[in-house]
């Protein structure tokens, strides 16, 4: 486990302390689990764009491959 120091907005670090004071859980418990929570938003909004991208660029082809179908299908 890493040692991390980090300054908090007053305003955060209250409600940090409300609720972990609430759930009579410890801060360093609730800070993990938020930023746990966090990253794992953080990396399906990167993920969502690299699929959005990666869309993009095969997404011509596609449609030439979609037109060469119909081509055929029209041929019957």
């Amino acid at each position: 486990m890493k040692t991390l120091s980090l300054k908090l907005d007053d305003d955060v670090f209250e409600d940090v302390e409300y609720i972990t004071k609430r759930k009579k859980i410890a801060r360093n418990r609730y800070i993990n689990e938020a930023l746990e929570f966090y990253n794992a938003y953080q990396k399906r909004q990167i993920l969502a764009k690299r699929i959005a991208y990666e869309a993009d660029l095969v997404k011509e082809e596609s449609m030439n491959v979609l037109r060469d179908f119909d081509s055929l299908i029209d041929e019957d």
